[in-house]
């Protein structure tokens, strides 16, 4: 597994603890990094702590683009890794939306219900279809006009 892989798991695994237990996924976080058994990796840090910042906007996109689902009524894990996958598209440029859609289903395959993956894929998908495109740069402008020499 890819180191960011792991980072994305173990902020998974404090961001269900942390809803969980009702807890703030920070103060979680750094029980977990004064445990460090095992050690968080430094991008799980940032995730958790981005997830956190965002949290309300992130709820507030996901609730808007899972038909049918309240944010409450989703299963934690779920919760967990769609929140993070948000977090990884809309906030960061650093991840391809590819990789933070793929990476999303494989976590809810192997730590969710049988239709959680089709559920992940189907909200990611829809946020990234209604997502307004990135806008474009200006085209440079044309050099300026080159005047016939004088005699």
């Amino acid at each position: 597994m890819a180191a960011r892989s792991k980072a994305r798991k173990r902020a998974i695994d404090v961001l269900y603890e942390s809803d969980l237990r009702g807890t703030d996924p920070v103060s979680t976080l750094a029980e977990r990094l004064a445990q460090a058994d095992p050690p968080v990796p430094e991008y799980a840090v940032e995730l958790v702590e981005g997830v956190t910042g965002n949290l309300g906007r992130l709820d507030e996109i996901l609730g808007s683009h899972s038909e049918g689902w309240t944010v409450e009524r989703m299963p934690p894990v779920d919760r967990a890794v769609l929140r993070l996958a948000l977090y990884e598209m809309l906030c960061r440029d650093d991840v391809p939306d590819a990789v933070v859609i793929d990476e999303a289903v494989e976590l809810a395959k192997s730590l969710s219900t049988d239709e959680s993956p089709r559920f992940v894929n189907g909200v990611l998908g829809r946020v990234l279809r209604e997502r307004p495109p990135a806008t474009p740069l200006p085209a440079p402008l044309p050099p300026p006009p080159v005047a016939p020499p004088t005699r």
